[in-house]
């Protein structure tokens, strides 16, 4: 039984389409009949579309009544929607004199069989439930729904045909009949009609098309009650295709634990398919082993027809809308898992006799590097295994020279399954065609894909493979390589082993290219953890072999990690030109993961200097050079990605952030997209939370974590749960602290974030007087702003932290301030000046934070300006959170300029109507007056005053008063 619970999802991406139909219920309510015909393949959710609006109408007074064609094949019974809406009408005494009114309709009411047989009874059954309907539709406007009338007979078209052709005296009607599109062949009886209702002007018909991706994904995410991981939910999406039914069975089954097809998916899907004549499904069972699409030479040659019976068979399926005819004279299954379930019904004879006719028509054709992937897996497929590997082999190939490292990976893992299984003499010969080499070049394609988990597990297989006999380089490469990779994934104290194995396996001298790259990666590691010392000694060493062996992307290489060693770093003039030197010398070696390191560097020392515009460019350009050597998966270009939302978003460029993300989330994903989810939350979207959980989902990834955590502490201060909000700041420091006990950088922010929190709950008991409270949280602060002290001063790199990390100690400052004392002006106006190069949203809600400073000095002039900057800023940005959050500031301490327009003429002042509304919420004098910034018995008196304009003997009946009179409205629960 599955442990995760599957929910009935909200309906998702449809707002369109339901307005549509709203509008039509609207008109049709005022007396103008209209009718839709609801268009749309099987399961796409014609039938979820109009419950939602059914549900509407019901909730607006109108009745709704429903019938449902049945496929009965060639027995069909007449009438029968309309037999059924008419014995629901007949069960409701409201509708009794309707019926009787309209004898002629009891004939429907029987067997639904004893209906007129001459053209005359026929026309007078038609007029009465056509008079009954106008009769309904004069009690309350009528809905009438048909589902699924590609099913429905003959009688039931005519019918409805009299109905909306006809016109007649059922003003407030309107009809909405659903079909599948997918099932009208091209002599389908429903055709015709169809043809001959849209040219009535009051029928127009609604095509529900495929949803979006982002919706397909919306709604696998709210079938689950906990996050499914990113990469099943894309496959997930991408199997679907846009169909709803597709994406809830597939979601079904993943909860299952099943994989492959649903069986109740394959059942649906195979019905059209057991429709067709022998032929076609044979033509059809051939062409599910080519692939989703498959030439008409090639598809004739396999399936072994004469041409005649070939194009008879084919024109059967394209009618059917099982395939389409595609460019280049091609056929394609009209939707992938329709394919997949006409392969999965192949027996396995039939299948591997299939495939082994397709593997040697294409070999036939001669080789090619397109049809070596196809000769591959049909190889693989007929079990063909020392062909499978020499063609997998030579898709390998040129998948790498195309720049498409995860399909090089995909057919390299496939020839690593095969070698073992082909006889020595049968392997492919050559150079490196060798287990070892092969898997190492195996870790290098996953690396460059974007998947450093499987690349350190394939060079961890390498390095057993090798053994004790393997050659010193070889050996000594196989370790570097290993560290390399265990740094993407942060194993940072392994990643030093190693390289420092690959080191002393090879001699200094003579100079050589194997020392060269073992010593570029030993200085990585060494850095990481600590040893900076010894990276720069080898740093400077290793600069001169490579300088001396003329190895210019190794020096680049060297160049790019002497500059976050030596001087003034990555944001000083020397070190931009430090790198920009690397840069132009990896790009004359051709080597890209080099150049893009040095792209990065540069890009991240723009930011940390606070030179946002600066970096954006060098993102571009790094990015470009990812895309064009297809490494647009692999770390830095992620991490660049990364940068460029994070970039956008800290200038409050928000929508163009969000644009950048959503066309990059299919080969992004995970962590890069965090900036997007920054912007989700401050826009009130708790979406962003269900994503950020799942980035913690799986191996641990450094970024991920750091994403979640900022994600995760926000909302929990957001809501005013400081509780978790350091519960979740802890856990995201511990996770990403290294070996030695240093803390990341992000600890002054995520410090920052809590003591927002911690503050407002700090307040709240000083104001109560609960000592004990206030003491416990006055030490958290004091225990968070000295970990963001520590932080700023020495963080990841040991130094002191640029202007984004000393801002943000700023705003903590301010916060914990206000914790353990009260508001200090001073210390948010330090707060705002720091962000005002920087953060556009945190400086805005700095200046939030100012004002109510201000206004508890009673500055209010100056408390007004600081929150009408606040204001415009978060409208500008649609941070609607932040923006109810300024005008409830300005209402209550009367920072506007002009009363709401929004309120009624009221007998109370202004600050009377304050603090009216916060007698409605039960605050006592005391607490009245620390919320309004004025003394208790100030307080006292406007309450006083209240009692005696609304004559009311008490507090509690001034508040019913006021709702009576409408001067204050209910507040919405949370």
């Amino acid at each position: 039984m599955s442990q995760t619970a599957f929910i009935t999802p909200p309906l998702i991406g449809r707002d369109g389409e339901l307005s549509r139909l709203a509008d039509v219920l609207e008109r049709a309510q005022h007396g103008e009949a209209r009718a839709v015909l609801v268009a749309g393949d099987a399961g796409v959710g014609k039938t979820r579309v109009l419950d939602e609006a059914v549900e509407r109408a019901v909730a607006s007074g109108t009745t709704v009544v429903t019938g449902h064609c049945v496929d009965l094949g060639d027995v069909g019974l007449p009438y029968l929607p309309f037999t059924e809406i008419l014995g629901a009408l007949a069960a409701d005494e409201r509708f009794a004199a309707a019926l009787a009114a309209h004898p002629v309709v009891d004939r429907l009411l029987g067997a639904g069989t004893d209906t007129a047989r001459d053209a005359d009874g026929r026309l007078r059954l038609f007029e009465g439930v056509a008079g009954l309907l106008a009769d309904l539709a004069d009690l309350a406007p009528l809905l009438v729904v048909l589902e699924d009338i590609h099913w429905a007979d003959q009688s039931s078209r005519d019918l409805l045909r009299f109905l909306l052709s006809r016109g007649g005296p059922a003003r407030r009607l309107a009809v909405f009949a659903s079909y599948r599109a997918d099932d009208l062949h091209r002599r389908h009886p429903l055709r015709p009609l169809l043809a001959e209702l849209v040219r009535l002007p009051a029928v127009e018909r609604l095509e529900l098309r495929p949803l979006p991706d982002q919706d397909v994904t919306r709604l696998v995410r709210a079938l689950r009650d906990r996050p499914l991981p990113e990469t099943t939910v894309r496959r997930i999406v991408q199997r679907a295709e846009g169909n709803a039914f597709y994406a809830e069975e597939l979601v079904a089954a993943t909860d299952m634990g099943a994989a492959g097809m649903p069986s109740g998916l394959a059942d649906v899907l195979l019905i059209r398919v057991e429709q067709l004549s022998d032929t076609a499904q044979q033509v059809l069972r051939t062409a599910a082993v080519a692939g989703r699409r498959v030439g008409h030479e090639l598809l004739r040659e396999a399936v072994g027809l004469p041409e005649d019976e070939l194009e008879s068979a084919l024109r059967e399926a394209v009618g059917r809308q099982l395939l389409v005819p595609g460019d280049g004279d091609t056929y394609s299954f009209r939707h992938a898992l329709a394919r997949e379930a006409v392969y999965a019904d192949l027996l396995p004879g039939e299948r591997s006799r299939l495939h082994g006719a397709f593997a040697r028509l294409l070999a036939a054709r001669g080789p090619s590097a397109e049809s070596a992937a196809e000769r591959a897996h049909h190889y693989r497929e007929s079990h063909d295994l020392p062909e499978a590997l020499a063609a997998s082999l030579e898709a390998a190939d040129h998948a790498q020279r195309v720049g498409a490292p995860a399909e090089e990976l995909r057919h390299l893992e496939t020839a690593l399954d095969l070698w073992s299984s082909v006889a020595v003499a049968a392997r492919p010969a050559g150079e490196g065609l060798d287990r070892v080499t092969l898997t190492l070049r195996a870790s290098a394609a996953a690396a460059h894909a974007g998947d450093p988990h499987r690349a350190v597990s394939l060079t961890r297989a390498a390095l057993a493979g090798a053994g004790h006999d393997a050659d010193s380089e070889l050996a000594a490469r196989i370790r570097y390589t290993l560290a390399g990779n265990l740094l993407t994934v942060d194993s940072l104290t392994a990643a030093y082993a190693y390289s420092s194995e690959a080191l002393a396996m090879i001699p200094q001298q003579p100079p050589s290219r194997t020392w060269l790259w073992a010593a570029a990666t030993h200085v990585l590691a060494a850095r990481h953890v600590g040893e900076t010392g010894t990276a720069l000694r080898l740093a400077r060493q290793a600069l001169g072999v490579a300088r001396e062996l003329r190895v210019t992307d190794a020096e680049a290489d060297l160049l790019v990690s002497l500059t976050g060693l030596e001087g003034a770093g990555r944001g000083s003039r020397e070190g931009r030109e430090r790198l920009r030197q690397a840069r132009e010398l990896a790009r004359g070696a051709g080597n890209a993961p080099v150049e893009m390191r040095a792209l990065f560097n540069l890009a991240v020392g723009c930011f940390e200097s606070g030179d946002l515009q600066d970096c954006l460019p060098w993102l571009d350009e790094g990015l470009e050079r990812a895309r064009r050597a297809g490494l647009l998966s692999s770390p830095y270009p992620r991490e660049m990605r990364y940068l460029q939302l994070l970039a956008l978003y800290t200038l409050g460029r928000w929508d163009e952030c969000v644009r950048t993300a959503d066309a990059d989330a299919e080969t992004a994903g995970g962590y890069a997209l965090g900036p997007a989810l920054y912007v989700a939350l401050a826009r009130g979207d708790l979406r962003a939370v269900e994503r950020a959980r799942a980035l913690l989902e799986g191996p641990f990834d450094w970024m991920g974590t750091l994403v979640a955590g900022i994600v995760l502490t926000d909302a929990a201060a957001l809501r005013g749960d400081p509780e978790v909000a350091v519960e979740r700041m802890r856990a995201t420091v511990k996770a990403l602290s290294d070996d030695s006990g240093r803390r990341p950088d992000v600890t002054v922010r995520l410090a920052a974030l809590c003591l927002a929190a911690v503050a407002v709950r700090a307040a709240e008991l000083r104001r109560a007087g609960d000592e004990a409270g206030l003491r416990r949280w006055t030490d958290t602060a004091t225990e968070l702003v000295e970990r963001a002290r520590g932080t700023a001063e020495r963080g990841e790199d040991g130094g002191a932290q640029g202007p984004e990390g000393r801002a943000w100690l700023a705003r903590a400052e301010a916060e914990w301030a206000w914790a353990v004392a009260g508001p200090d002006v001073a210390l948010w106006e330090k707060a705002v000046a720091a962000f005002e190069d920087g953060d556009v949203y945190e400086r805005a809600r700095c200046r939030v934070r100012l004002a109510e400073a201000l206004l508890a000095a009673d500055r209010r002039a100056e408390a007004a300006v600081r929150a009408r900057e606040a204001r415009e800023t978060a409208a500008r940005l649609g941070a609607a959170p932040l923006l109810e959050r300024v005008d409830a500031l300005i209402r209550r301490g009367r920072l506007a300029d002009t009363p709401s327009g929004g309120e009624r003429t009221s007998p109370l002042t202004a600050r009377e109507q304050d603090v009216l509304r916060l007698l409605a919420r039960g605050r006592s004098n005391r607490q009245i007056g620390e919320e309004l910034f004025i003394t208790g018995k100030t307080a006292s008196v406007h309450v006083s005053n209240i009692l005696a304009k609304l004559g009311a003997a008490s507090r509690t009946e001034a508040v019913a008063v006021a709702y009576r009179e409408g001067l204050i409205t209910p507040e919405p629960t949370a």
